[in-house]
């Protein structure tokens, strides 16, 4: 269902028969880490124009581990890291199973 790269790969998958008798599946819920104690790799300070794909493609080599970066900062919002120019955020070491 998810590429082994998404933050939803490893949440468990599961099934609801709903009262006609479909099956809904879906992935269990996802709850942030907290960003304080994920390993840093580097901090970075967000320059004009900056958006958290070019970033994380910069740092981490895959512009689709914006969401590493999001976690990292306790971003609800990814789009709000960015907004400030100037801003240091943290990029976590990716870990083995995330």
């Amino acid at each position: 269902m998810f590429n082994y790269t998404s933050r939803y790969y490893n949440l468990e998958t599961v099934k609801l028969t709903l009262p006609d008798g479909r099956e809904a599946v879906y992935k269990r819920r996802r709850f942030l880490p907290k960003g304080s104690a994920m390993p840093l790799l580097v901090e970075v300070a967000v320059t004009e124009g900056d958006r958290l794909d070019l970033i994380t493609a910069r740092t981490l080599g895959d512009p689709e581990h914006f969401w590493r970066v999001a976690d990292a900062n306790d971003a609800t919002n990814p789009s709000d890291l960015t907004a400030e120019t100037g801003r240091v955020l943290r990029v976590p070491i990716p870990q083995p199973g995330e």
